[in-house]
Formats: C-alpha cells, sequence, structure tokens
C-alpha cells in the first residue's frame, strides 16, 4: 500500500538507508557516552574531590561532584532531585530517539539531538551509579569561575547550540519558500 502524502511532504517511510542512518546517529551518540564515562571515571580515580590541576592561566582539571543539574540548580536538595532529573534525562531520551528514527535524513537537526542524547545518557548513568554527576572542566579569570562541567555537558552545549542553527535555517527556508511563492 503506497504511503500517503500530505501538502508537498515527502514519503520518508521505506526509504532505502534509513535504518542505517539511524543507527549511524545512536553509534555516535554511544561514541559520546564512551568519552564521558572514560573521562568521568579517570580523573574520579586521579584526584581527589576537590583537587585541581592547573592546565592554564585560565583552565584546571578538578574533581567536583553535582547531585543538581546544570550551575548546580537544586544541588541542595534532599536526593528527591536525582530521580526528577533522570526521569527528566530519560523522557528526553526516548522523544530524540523517536525524533532520530523518524527523521534520521535531516542532517543538523539529528546532529543536535545525537549530541543532546549522547550527553542526556552520560549525566543519567552518573546520577544512577552515583547520586551524582561527575564534574572535572574548570575555566575561570582571576576570581570568576564557570561552574565545573564534563564531556556530557558539553556535548548537551554543543547540540542545543546546533538545534537552534537548524531552527534559523529552517525559518530561512520558509522564509524564501514564501517570498519566491508570493
Amino acid at each position: 500500500m503506497p504511503e500517503v502524502r500530505s501538502g508537498n511532504q515527502p514519503a520518508t517511510r521505506n526509504q532505502p538507508g534509513r535504518p542505517l542512518q539511524f543507527w549511524g546517529w545512536i553509534g555516535v551518540a554511544l561514541a559520546i557516552v564512551v568519552v564521558d564515562q572514560i573521562t568521568k571515571l579517570y580523573f574520579d580515580q586521579a584526584l581527589q574531590y576537590g583537587e585541581r590541576w592547573h592546565v592554564l592561566p585560565f583552565f584546571d582539571f578538578t574533581l567536583l561532584y553535582n547531585p543538581g543539574a546544570a550551575f548546580s540548580f537544586l544541588a541542595g536538595g534532599q536526593g528527591w532531585q536525582r530521580w526528577l532529573f533522570t526521569a527528566i534525562a530519560l523522557g528526553a531520551t526516548g522523544l530524540i530517539i523517536h525524533l532520530l528514527r523518524r527523521n534520521p535524513q535531516q542532517g543538523l537537526f539529528c546532529a543536535s539531538l545525537t549530541c543532546i542524547l549522547g550527553g542526556a545518557i552520560g549525566n543519567v548513568i552518573d546520577r544512577i551509579q552515583h547520586g551524582h554527576v561527575i564534574d572535572f572542566l574548570l575555566f575561570y579569570w582571576d576570581s570568576w569561575y564557570f561552574p565545573a562541567f564534563n564531556v556530557a555537558d558539553v556535548a548537551i552545549t554543543c547540540g542545543a547550540i546546533l538545534l537552534i542553527l537548524d531552527e534559523i535555517r529552517r525559518m530561512r527556508h520558509e522564509k524564501r519558500k514564501k517570498d519566491s511563492a508570493d
């Protein structure tokens, strides 16, 4: 039975290469998780909590534990935040996998989702295993410090930036399409 198309939307089901593209994106997300977990394991074993290795005048490796969310949001909670953030990340994981499965050919969109997926899974593993996220990258200048973070956080941030760029690109494309139709 042929797929029904609505408007100008091309049919995407049963296109050759779709499963391969989907699994490629999943493979990249898993690579992010592996790099994230290896680096966290290394710094958790190599450093004592709070210890810092000075690398550059504005960058240190350090070992800190974050029971909260980004920038230690809700870090002072009584433990309930661990399960809240785990549930949010697992829900996001399900949504992202669904979106990757439906749109594997949209490169920039899928790259953004893949980065977010890998980072979310990396931090969920920490929350489940340790009850906190292991952070080890610290940027600062004089007395100003950016909150410590990890590879998963870098991936999530890059994914968010790519998602914004993809949306800007999509909006520009729609505007050009509209302008050319007028």
